[in-house]
């Protein structure tokens, strides 16, 4: 690491990033029931879980990967591996967390609400 300059930092901090995306995106879709993904016509949630968790690994492997094998940050960012993960946690994020978001469970799942898919009832 100590052969690392200022550049070699940013793009080790663009991997810590991506792999925050990439952990945030896993946690967000543990937090949606099973039946939402299908309501919204998107994935089953278990196919969402493991493309997410593959996500989250490799990126957490690549964001840990310079310090560990003292390699170049900027060799890693422009592999195929974490550009896919990013891409996978970007498109759950933008496309699939917005089309779910109104099938979560409100106030942490407990009962009590009045409300329902479409508004209050």
């Amino acid at each position: 690491m100590s052969h690392f300059n200022v550049v070699d930092y940013f793009f080790w901090l663009l991997l810590i990033i991506a792999f925050v995306m990439e952990a945030w995106a896993l946690i967000d879709s543990l937090t949606v029931p099973e039946g939402a993904y299908e309501a919204a016509g998107k994935w089953r949630k278990k196919l969402w879980m493991i493309v997410l968790i593959v996500a989250a690994v490799v990126g957490a492997a690549y964001a840990v990967a310079p310090a560990a094998l003292n390699a170049s940050p900027i060799a890693l960012l422009i592999g195929i591996l974490p550009v896919a993960a990013f891409i996978a946690a970007a498109v759950y994020l933008a496309d699939v967390r917005p089309a779910v978001a109104p099938y979560r469970k409100k106030n942490g799942g407990r009962g009590g609400s009045r409300s329902g898919p479409y508004g209050p009832w």
